[in-house]
Formats: C-alpha cells, sequence, structure tokens
C-alpha cells in the first residue's frame, strides 16, 4: 500500500492546524458549498448510503441508514461529534482535530444539513485542550467566511456549531450516557427505545457520529460515492481507515489505510516496524480494552469489520494494542479489569458490583493465590455481566477475561500450579 494517499491525515505531524486559507486551497468547503446550493438533504443521504461509509466510532453501523432514521418534518434536530476518545490505545480523532480541524466543521456542515438540523455540539474529552481550542478557532473562522452561521451561501439553511468540553469520563463514549451529560446530568446511559434518532438531545431527533466519521464526509460529497468505494473492499468495508498501533512494536502511531486493505501482521511488521527485540506477538487487542484479545494464529486476518469479527473479536474503533510473548496474559486481563471497574458508570448493578469481583479474582490469581475454582468462577461472573446491562461497555469489560481464558488457559493454570506469575519481569 505504498501508492495509497492518506486524506484524513493528509497533514499527520504537522504541529500547527490548517488555516482556514490553506483547508480552502485544497479544495476545503466545495462539498459543503454543492450541498448547501445544489442538493437536498434526501439526495446528500442517499450519496453516503451510496458509499457504504460505516461508523468509525466502534460499531460500524452503516453511517447513512443511521441519518435515514431521524424523522421528517419541522421540529428541532440535533448532531452530536462524539469526540470523547476514551478507549485505551485510541489517539485518531485527536490528530485529526488538531491537524485539520476545518474538515471536521464541513463535514458537521454537510451532516447537520442532511437531517435538517441547524444545531451541532462537538463533545471532546477535557483533556484534549489543544484540539478543543483549535477547533473553537476554526470554528470562528468559518463563521467570519459565512461558512455556518445564518443564511449559508444566501440561502435560508443556518448552522451553529458548539465545542463541549468534557470531564475525562470513559462512560461518555456511550452515546446516550454523552447525551444524559451534554444536558447537564451525571453521566449513565439511558433504557433504549427511544433510541436517540427518535429521541435525543433535549428529547429530540439526534444523531451521534463519531469525529472519523464526520471527517470521511467530505469526501464522499466531493468526489462522488462511487469514487469513494473504490477505497477498501466494497462493498461492506469501503473507505480509509485510520488504525492506532501501540503497545509491544517499534514504531507507535496513526496509521491510515484502505478499510481490509492489510492485516494485522502486515501493520504490525510493515508499517509498525515489528516488536522491539524481534520477538513474536502474542495476541493483539483490535479496539483498545474493549474486543476480546486476537491470538498469534489469527495475525493473517484482513483489517476490516467483517473479517475481524469472523475472527472472533471487533475491528471496533481500531486501535491496536500489541502484546508480545513475555506478557503475562492474566495480568494484562487484571489490569484491562482494574480500567473497567473504575470507569463503570455504576448504574447496572450486573456492571457496577461484577467488575469489582472480576478484577478481585484475577489479581488473586495473578499473585499465584488462585485456584482451579476461580477460572469457573470468573466465567460465571462475566455470564452475570454481559448481555445484562444497559450498554455495550458492560459486555466489553468481559472481554478481557473470557477471551484471555479461551485463548490462554494454560497460562492460568501455571498460575495456580506454581503459586506465582509466570512472568516474574512483565511490566
Amino acid at each position: 500500500m505504498s501508492d495509497y494517499q492518506p486524506l484524513l491525515l493528509a497533514h499527520a505531524g504537522r504541529p500547527t492546524p490548517l488555516s482556514l486559507e490553506e483547508y480552502q486551497a485544497e479544495d476545503g468547503y466545495t462539498a459543503w458549498k454543492k450541498v448547501a446550493t445544489e442538493m437536498t438533504p434526501e439526495a446528500v443521504i442517499e450519496e453516503v448510503k451510496a458509499s457504504g461509509l460505516r461508523g468509525r466510532g466502534g460499531a460500524g453501523f452503516p453511517t447513512g441508514m443511521k441519518w435515514s432514521f431521524v424523522p421528517k418534518g419541522p421540529g428541532d434536530k440535533y448532531l452530536c461529534v462524539n469526540a470523547d476518545e476514551s478507549e485505551p490505545g485510541t489517539f485518531k480523532d485527536r490528530e485529526i482535530m488538531e491537524t485539520n480541524p476545518h474538515l471536521l466543521i464541513e463535514g458537521i456542515a454537510i451532516s447537520a444539513y442532511a437531517i435538517s438540523s441547524r444545531v451541532a455540539f462537538i463533545y471532546i474529552r477535557g483533556e484534549y485542550a489543544v484540539a478543543a481550542d483549535r477547533l473553537d478557532a476554526a470554528i470562528a473562522e468559518a463563521k467570519a467566511a459565512g461558512l455556518i452561521g445564518n443564511k449559508i451561501f444566501g440561502t435560508e439553511y443556518s448552522l451553529e456549531i458548539h465545542v463541549f468540553r468534557g470531564a475525562g469520563a470513559y462512560i461518555c463514549g456511550e452515546e446516550t450516557a454523552l447525551l444524559e451529560s451534554l444536558e447537564g446530568r451525571r453521566p449513565m446511559p439511558r433504557s433504549r427505545p427511544p433510541f436517540p434518532a427518535v429521541e435525543g438531545l433535549y428529547r429530540r431527533p439526534t444523531v451521534v457520529n463519531n469525529v472519523e466519521t464526520i471527517a470521511n464526509v467530505p469526501f464522499i460529497l466531493r468526489h462522488g460515492a462511487a469514487w469513494y468505494t473504490t477505497i477498501g473492499v466494497p462493498p461492506k468495508n469501503t473507505g480509509p481507515k485510520i488504525f492506532c498501533l501501540s503497545g509491544r512494536v517499534n514504531r507507535p502511531g496513526n496509521y491510515e489505510l484502505p478499510l481490509g486493505a492489510v492485516t494485522f501482521r502486515e501493520l504490525i511488521d510493515t508499517y509498525g516496524g515489528g516488536v522491539p527485540g524481534g520477538r513474536a506477538v502474542k495476541g493483539v487487542l483490535p479496539a483498545g480494552a474493549s474486543a476480546p484479545v486476537v491470538p498469534a494464529d489469527k495475525l493473517d486476518t484482513k483489517l476490516d469489520y467483517d473479517s475481524v469479527a469472523a475472527a472472533g473479536s471487533m475491528l471496533g474503533s481500531a486501535s491496536l494494542i500489541v502484546l508480545d510473548e513475555t506478557t503475562c496474559m492474566v495480568r494484562a486481563a487484571a489490569r484491562m479489569e482494574e480500567f473497567f471497574r473504575h470507569e463503570s458508570c455504576g448504574k447496572c448493578t450486573p456492571c457496577r458490583e461484577g467488575t469489582g469481583w472480576l478484577h478481585k479474582v484475577l489479581v488473586r490469581l495473578e499473585e499465584g493465590r488462585g485456584t482451579a475454582a476461580d477460572i469457573d468462577l470468573l466465567l460465571s461472573l462475566s455470564g452475570e455481566i454481559n448481555g445484562k446491562v444497559l450498554c455495550a461497555l458492560g459486555d466489553f469489560a468481559t472481554s478481557p477475561v473470557t477471551a484471555t481464558i479461551r485463548h490462554f488457559r494454560e497460562e492460568y493454570v501455571r498460575h495456580i500450579e506454581l503459586g506465582r506469575c509466570p512472568f516474574p519481569s512483565w511490566n
């Protein structure tokens, strides 16, 4: 893929953001002008549907279809951009916002127009202070140039965009908890139905999309859906995808490639420079702590939504964390479970209580104080959480346990047999 030229990260590594003038010199906002002056909202939705764009925040749901769920007719509607990016190992949205904020703003304008929204919010994690400041500055530039605001391009359409800074809660990555936070309440998931497209922010129809998802939209409307489908693997895995690579690799970072163009192995070896010291890969977490670990015997799996699902995991936000042969998988599971225990919002009893017990048993096993019954206890506890909570984050909390037992059960047994961790030097 050496001939692929990045679109979303065309300016990766740049210390300062593109100004409005620089962005327009690269045909920025031409798609927005075309949409606002020549297209109907319905036509925009159909174009995005035809592109095959799937949500880049984790679920991989078709974006155009999600937009089409918003009821037609009068009344307020909202677009909320999820820029919380709280998943461990995920840092792609941050780079988009810091280097090319106008790309996101143009995507927001087109997306808001498509669902007939006149107010959009960017919900950004509070730690992303630089990105938030740059977005505020870019919004001011766009408004001064008449690209957003009242009667844009002389039409009757108006749009306001607001940056809302969160307080660093992992649960705000869940769309209904994000909406609760925007409304000034403690962020906790809502019961569904109704879904946000029908009753979301302020009980009005709302679409919540991830930053990377929205950043794809200007390219689709600028070049057309047919062009977009030439990138990636049509019909279900089209367009570019940013892969966040970290963990035990020589060159961690963001790598933008066509969706499904490379395998786990190619991304790690060709782009990530392999594992330090030439050590072997033991497994890869494809979506931070949220997805089941992919063992080394499946490293030739293509990195697209359907292939990774067939391998027993999920691509999610594509935040790949590499674990090498020196990694203690029991300790890794304990560390991830500690994260989920700490970040549980506490609304659902199975998640609130269960994550604490999972962590406690994992620590006991890792320290060599466990018994064979503890392995079955971990699986039983996971079964009492999975599918019994309001949001997917509770389900995600069981992945570190169930996947490591499924693929690395012998390591759990070794901890019990030795009465200690067989990887004492791992850190």
